[in-house]
């Protein structure tokens, strides 16, 4: 898919790895929705300025099913379509699942899972009809080996990794394609803000024996909408943390 023109819609995308994948989008010469639960500020609007594309900023919460349908439907009027949809947004509440509360274990799955349905089934209609379309969903590695203390983020990010395959396959016919990364260690505020030990901690886990870069992983988001002929994957970037 050339990216010129073609329109993005990025969750979660305020901060962090959302942030990164927009900017990347933006450069390319992709028109940008920005998204996030709160009002989003003029200065991050402002920091896509040089790029000469189109950004808009759409509010609202993706485990909202009518939220997700208006925000798509406010992309839409916006800029005329969405053409790549990337499912970024997520949360976490860790614990153990001894001490583990329904609501927190509830609360990861609607957000990560069910969020990343309410989008994509509000793309799909518009997409399947158009006959082209991207759709971009972010695992975890904790989804492919789980993570003590993580049962609800893992279970979560291992469903949207079921969730991609099964509908890339209801949609390949419709040239619609549906993939999922599955970033490991990845340099951020949560890990800035961690000791030393702990940070040498997992740097002894990967091989490459350094932290990812959110741009990394938006130049693996880049690929997947470009590639024509690939779908049903899952990408771990993860400096081989998760190799066989």
């Amino acid at each position: 898919m050339e990216l010129t023109n073609k329109n993005v819609f990025v969750t979660g995308s305020s901060r962090g790895i959302g942030l990164a994948i927009a900017h990347k989008f933006a450069s390319l010469g992709a028109n940008v929705v920005l998204n996030g639960r709160g009002q989003l500020g003029q200065d991050l609007l402002d920091s896509f300025s040089s790029y000469g594309v189109k950004v808009v900023a759409i509010s609202g919460d993706i485990s909202s099913s009518a939220d997700a349908k208006r925000m798509v439907a406010e992309a839409v009027e916006a800029l005329g379509s969405v053409d790549i949809l990337v499912n970024n947004a997520g949360i976490t509440k860790d614990g153990m699942t001894l001490r583990m509360t329904e609501e927190d274990f509830e609360s990861v799955l609607s957000v990560n899972l069910t969020g990343t349905f309410n989008m994509t089934q509000a793309v799909l209609k518009p997409m399947t009809k158009a006959r082209e379309g991207a759709i971009i969903n972010l695992s975890s590695v904790v989804g492919l080996t789980g993570n003590a203390g993580q049962a609800n983020y893992a279970a979560s990010k291992a469903g949207v990794i079921g969730f991609t395959k099964s509908i890339a396959r209801e949609v390949a016919s419709r040239n619609v394609r549906v993939n999922a990364i599955a970033p490991g260690f990845i340099q951020s505020d949560m890990t800035d803000v961690l000791s030393d030990k702990i940070k040498d901690a997992m740097l002894g886990q990967i091989p490459m024996k350094r932290f990812g870069l959110t741009e990394e992983v938006a130049d693996v988001a880049v690929f997947l909408a470009k590639q024509e002929y690939l779908t049903g994957q899952v990408i771990a970037i993860d400096g081989g943390l998760t190799m066989q």
